[in-house]
């Protein structure tokens, strides 16, 4: 199936086999279209006294918004129909108003749709029953078709294959007899349920001349062949001839495309039309002529909704039921994705207790509001984030404060355990503090599950160095992970814990949140690989939405490292790696090497870049500080002045440097502005102009305060944005330029703008000439690859394996790597047990030892690979490529090796017993000493190049 359904939870539980049935057809069905398809997409209707969203909606180009609801009953499971009201037996429910349903939920994505002008009455909508398990012989049978209030209705005809239909019809052996059309619904809502007259394939018509088959697109046997047909072609054809309940247009090509952002969320982004800060500042006149302002741009950019974007629906929509790791780049939108992941989860399971945990208290209203957001969106506005009132959906500070609950003091109340403060820690460090804390509460206590899902913003900020673990695991982390319910009794293991980071926003530890930096190598493949329904356990975001495309490549550039003259200093390193995280690369990362990385555009659909004319990116290096911030002061008055930018949300500066040196410029940059008539805000002040905060007053959620220009240290600032951003003090990461920490500060800051940055320092530095090589570089930076970084940084599961593997890690159990490259990878010893590396190239790779029980190896290349006593035992190596593998004393036990290629390939002292290598090529293969008991090999190439005619 491709990319475009989005089944939001795994099918397979009980009573779900009629639906998976049906979800199935329909991506059958529709793969060629131009569509998303839902398996449940988050609109909840009130449905008794519980809430329900839609079985499957297909967003279509030409149909429109499509509602199918399923139920899974037979014909003897329906005792009645009255009106829209269905009763049962012997099913989950005695009763329900299924098209009542269907059709509410229609009308409030109908209702979003009509919100924007451009789509107003333009979409056409329809609802369906579909009944997988009643035929519609059966339906007939029963005389419900008759009922004056009879739906739209798909039948288990209408979601089968040919084959099965035929097959079906066969057995039932229905005489043939004419049946009477349903009456029409409403005006014409209905659809035409005779099968009359249609013609079956050629091949049919003869033998099956008293059998009635369904209606298909065409009359001849290979019209059903097709891509996207195999028997369900009429499937679109059955909805597209149901009757609209609303009745729309042909849509465009651009409300196509509105039309998917509307359903993907995107107008929960929208900010109101900005009310320009003074009258005469939208567009500045010189000599006559309109010339742009900041102002007027973002006045542009704020009619604009963002582009639909599959892959970040795919995860924002979805529930895993496991853990899942997510990596996305700065200014992707993780916040907002969790946020839309909490409230999703929340109205689908409202009984869960649910926590979404953040670190930076900065952040605290931003996530309340963005979580509200969604809460009202997925319930047509019913239902809102009650900060006091909800007990089952919480967003926690990860510590928590005197009048704040956080997520450890939560847990500490919940075992009697008193919640430590930073008074009582002597370490300062936040993230030590709260990491100490952690610890002591996991050696005191048992952990109590309070928890079935747990979400984790910046997860990179709750990291902490090797002698702050508990027992090798992260303390926070593990503390999470105790506290969370398992989501089945026979997996422990697998819990619902989320967390979602960016490591090139570390400001601390280096470390990077994998799963075994987490939980402990023994816990290690807990997110690799993906969940029932194509739910990845581990997933990327590439696609910036924040920060203009020069401003991210520059920020990147400069905090790796790429164009330093000592070469790079952190980063990745391999090819699949840069590209998962957006970027082009030409050349390998092998010493001497030149490497050329690119960003398209088109990765970072920021509009700004397309409607500013000016430079989006300054540096400038003075003399002094003085000259400094009189030129921040001069800036600020234009952008005020001039651009019609407001002073808080519009306006940030950041100050960078480490400890008492940025503490004491942030005061020296709030004074002077000040002097010249600025009024500033210092975050968790109680008002503007405060330099100094009392402890015991004040607001250490609050970022920004109105009409003050918000000036901040890095850490403060994390999380939060601007349009126009100035990053003071370059030279206090100069002075210390291989500092990682201090050229990740310089990422954070960079990365906060929406708009423009404007970047400045005293004095003169190596790193200002390298600054000044990244800005000229645009999009594209091409540099020797010098050597190995200080920090590597691997972002897919296989660059992450590799990395693992180097570190000493090496339980890869159930790791999903097909199609992986891993040729002349050193895996020796690995647990690879379960694992899925279907058609992965791994020539040349040395496997000696490895565990590959049960491993999916179908169709993988193990050319010239060293399998020495590997542990193959039930593997499956159908039509693998081992030409000149090492297999000596390798056991393989059971595996399937059917149309395996073992050219030349060394099985000395090999256990084969029960192995199946029908048609199998051994031309040259030596099996001496191997024990063959019971091994298959009729149509085997055998050594002497003989085909084994029978076992």
């Amino acid at each position: 199936m491709t990319y475009k359904f989005i089944t939001t939870e795994p099918l397979g539980k009980g009573g779900e086999g009629g639906e998976q049935k049906t979800w199935d057809a329909v991506q059958r069905a529709f793969s060629d279209r131009t569509c998303i398809g839902y398996w449940r997409y988050p609109i909840f209707s009130k449905v008794g006294k519980s809430r329900k969203e839609p079985d499957i909606l297909i967003v279509d180009a030409q149909l429109g918004l499509v509602v199918i609801e399923i139920k899974s009953v037979t014909i003897d499971q329906i005792l009645a129909i009255t009106g829209h009201r269905w009763e049962f037996q012997n099913y989950y429910t005695t009763s329900s108003n299924p098209y009542q349903q269907a059709e509410n939920q229609l009308f409030s994505l109908l209702g979003y749709c009509d919100r924007e002008p451009m789509l107003r009455r333009k979409v056409t909508g329809r609802a369906l029953i579909c009944l997988p398990l009643i035929t519609e012989t059966e339906w007939y049978q029963s005389g419900f078709y008759q009922l004056p209030s009879c739906p739209p209705i798909l039948f288990k005809e209408n979601i089968s294959s040919w084959n099965e239909v035929v097959s079906q019809l066969t057995r039932e052996q229905t005489p043939q007899r004419p049946l009477p059309n349903p009456p029409l619904r409403g005006e014409g809502n209905g659809i035409n349920f005779s099968l009359e007259g249609l013609p079956a394939p050629p091949s049919v018509q003869q033998k099956r001349s008293n059998i009635r088959l369904p209606p298909f697109e065409g009359g001849r046997e290979g019209d059903l062949k097709g891509k996207g047909a195999g028997g369900l072609g009429f499937l679109v054809k059955r909805i597209h001839q149901t009757y609209p309940i609303i009745k729309g247009t042909p849509l465009s090509n651009q409300q196509w495309k509105l039309l998917q952002a509307v359903i993907s969320g995107t107008p929960v982004f929208r900010t109101k039309q900005r009310v320009k800060a003074h009258s005469n500042t939208i567009l500045k006149t010189i000599n006559g002529t309109p010339q742009q302002t900041r102002g007027s741009i973002l006045a542009q950019v704020r009619q604009h909704l963002s582009e639909f974007d599959l892959a970040q629906e795919h995860i924002a929509k979805s529930i895993p039921p496991g853990p899942q790791r997510i990596r996305g780049i700065a200014g992707s939108g993780k916040t907002v994705l969790l946020c839309q992941k909490a409230a999703h989860i929340h109205l689908k399971h409202p009984d869960w207790d649910i926590a979404l945990v953040f670190f930076s208290r900065s952040l605290y209203h931003n996530i309340i509001a963005q979580l509200d957001k969604w809460l009202r969106r997925f319930s047509s506005g019913e239902i809102r984030y009650d900060e006091i009132g909800n007990r089952k959906l919480k967003v926690l500070h990860a510590w928590g404060g005197k009048k704040q609950p956080g997520f450890y003091s939560t847990l500490c109340r919940n075992t009697g355990v008193k919640a430590l403060t930073v008074n009582d820690i002597e370490i300062k460090q936040p993230h030590q503090a709260l990491a100490q804390v952690c610890r002591r509460l996991l050696e005191d206590t048992a952990i109590p599950k309070l928890y079935d899902a747990i979400l984790i913003d910046e997860g990179q900020d709750l990291i902490v160095d090797e002698p702050m673990k508990f027992e090798g695991k992260q303390p926070f982390y593990w503390m999470a992970y105790q506290a969370l319910r398992p989501v089945e009794p026979v997996q422990p293991e697998q819990r619902r814990l989320i967390w979602a980071y960016d490591e090139a926003q570390s400001l601390e530890s280096l470390n990077i949140p994998n799963a075994s930096e987490l939980f402990g190598e023994e816990l290690g493949h807990l997110v690799t690989g993906q969940y029932g329904g194509g739910i990845r356990k581990s997933e990327t975001m590439y696609r910036c939405y924040r920060t203009p495309g020069a401003i991210l490549t520059a920020a990147h550039g400069i905090g790796m490292g790429l164009l330093r003259r000592g070469g790079m200093l952190t980063g990745i390193t391999r090819v699949e790696d840069w590209q998962a995280i957006g970027y082009e690369v030409t050349g390998k990362f092998r010493p001497g090497q030149q490497i050329t990385v690119k960003r398209p555009s088109e990765h970072s659909p920021n509009l700004v870049s397309k409607l500013w004319q000016g430079s989006l990116f300054e540096f400038i290096a003075y003399r002094s500080r003085q000259e400094e911030l009189t030129a921040l002061a001069d800036n600020i008055f234009y952008n005020l002045r001039y651009d019609g930018l407001k002073p808080s949300r519009e306006i940030l500066v950041i100050v960078l440097g480490l400890g008492f040196e940025a503490m004491r410029l942030e005061t020296a940059v709030a004074e002077f502005l000040m002097s010249q008539g600025i009024d500033i805000y210092i975050p968790s002040a109680m008002d503007c102009n405060m330099l100094h905060i009392d402890k015991d007053n004040r607001d250490p959620n609050k970022f920004w305060f109105e009409g003050g220009v918000t000036v901040s240290r890095i850490h403060r600032a994390k999380g939060n944005e601007a349009d126009m951003v100035y990053v003071v003090g370059l030279d206090n990461v100069a002075k210390d330029e291989s500092n990682l920490q201090l050229r990740n500060q310089l990422f954070v800051a960079l990365t906060r703008a929406k708009g423009w940055v404007k970047l400045s320092g005293v004095g003169s530095y190596a790193l200002y000439e390298e600054m000044w090589r990244v800005m000229q570089s645009g999009d594209t930076f091409t540099f020797t690859f010098r050597h190995p970084p200080q920090r590597e940084i691997s972002v897919t599961d296989v660059g992450e394996v590799r990395s693992r593997y180097q570190s000493g890690g090496r339980n890869f159990q159930n790791a999903d790597l097909a199609g992986a490259q891993l040729a002349e990878a050193d895996l020796r010893n690995a647990n690879l047990i379960g694992a899925m590396l279907r058609g992965a190239n791994l020539q040349q790779a040395q496997l000696d030892g490895a565990k590959l029980v049960i491993a999916d190896l179908s169709e993988v290349d193990l050319s010239g690979a060293s399998l020495r006593k590997a542990k193959l035992v039930g593997a499956s190596l159908k039509q693998a490529r081992l030409s000149g593998a090492d297999l000596s004393w390798a056991k393989l036990g059971n595996a399937d090796l059917r149309g395996a290629e073992l050219v030349g390939a060394k099985l000395v002292g090999a256990s084969l017993s029960g192995a199946d290598l029908r048609e199998a090529d051994l031309t040259g293969a030596n099996f001496d000493k191997a024990d063959l008991s019971e091994v298959n090999f009729e149509g085997a190439r055998m050594p002497d190049g003989s085909i084994c005619k029978t076992n």
